[in-house]
């Protein structure tokens, strides 16, 4: 499931550029994987098409989406409206496909009231919308808090920038974003030569090598 997105920017990059296929080689290369990893993760997929012919990038496209579920509509609601909370809700990249910005929250009065991208940020002491994903971005101090208030109007997804770990009920999923362990993890690498210096996924999250020109 982390590779799938990765295959997805790719395939998608291929699309944009009007390239009809693509082979294991390749997206395995450039997502920093072998082929034989990608022949595995696709074949999870269903049929894709004739071995050695590579992968129609249309329908591959359309068969990671389903299985990301981007053909479905997803609420999502954002708590903390400071630096981070509005750069991810002014961000193009923010919301997946399918996902639409309900709700936004904060404790400050010097917020509350304010509006972004046509939404009036709310009092996230009162009643939160009916959602399906609430990311948190709030001090490490409130996250516990908020997180059971989420989880108590009925939210069972989260997405946690706060550097805190919760702890949430059975049903209930969290994902942990955090820079500084990022940072950590870079700096190890860098220290013991290991990891993503030779390429791989953490070197190629957002293809920064350049794609190779078509051949003649």
């Amino acid at each position: 499931m982390a590779r799938l997105p990765i295959y997805q920017r790719i395939v998608l990059t291929w699309i944009r550029r009007g390239i009809n296929r693509i082979d294991s080689p390749t997206l395995g290369r450039l997502a920093g994987v072998a082929p034989a990893t990608v022949r595995r993760d696709l074949s999870y997929l269903g049929p894709l098409g004739t071995r050695g012919a590579g992968y129609d990038v249309d329908v591959l496209a359309k068969q990671i989406e389903e299985v990301l579920g981007h053909d479905r509509i997803y609420d999502v609601i954002v708590i903390g409206l400071g630096n981070l909370g509005r750069a991810l809700v002014n961000s193009e990249n923010f919301l997946i496909s399918g996902a639409r910005l309900v709700g936004l929250y904060d404790a400050s009065s010097a917020v509350i009231g304010t509006s972004i991208n046509d939404l009036t940020v709310s009092d996230v002491n009162g009643e939160l919308a009916p959602a399906t994903i609430a990311v948190l971005c709030v001090p490490a101090s409130e996250a516990q808090v908020v997180t059971d208030k989420v989880v108590a109007s009925g939210i069972h997804a989260i997405l946690n920038f706060a550097p805190q770990v919760v702890s949430v009920p059975i049903g209930t999923a969290v994902r942990y974003v955090d820079v500084s362990i990022e940072l950590q993890i870079l700096a190890y690498h860098l220290t013991n030569g290991t990891g993503p210096l030779g390429g791989g996924v953490i070197h190629t999250l957002g293809i920064s090598r350049p794609v190779p020109p078509l051949s003649a």
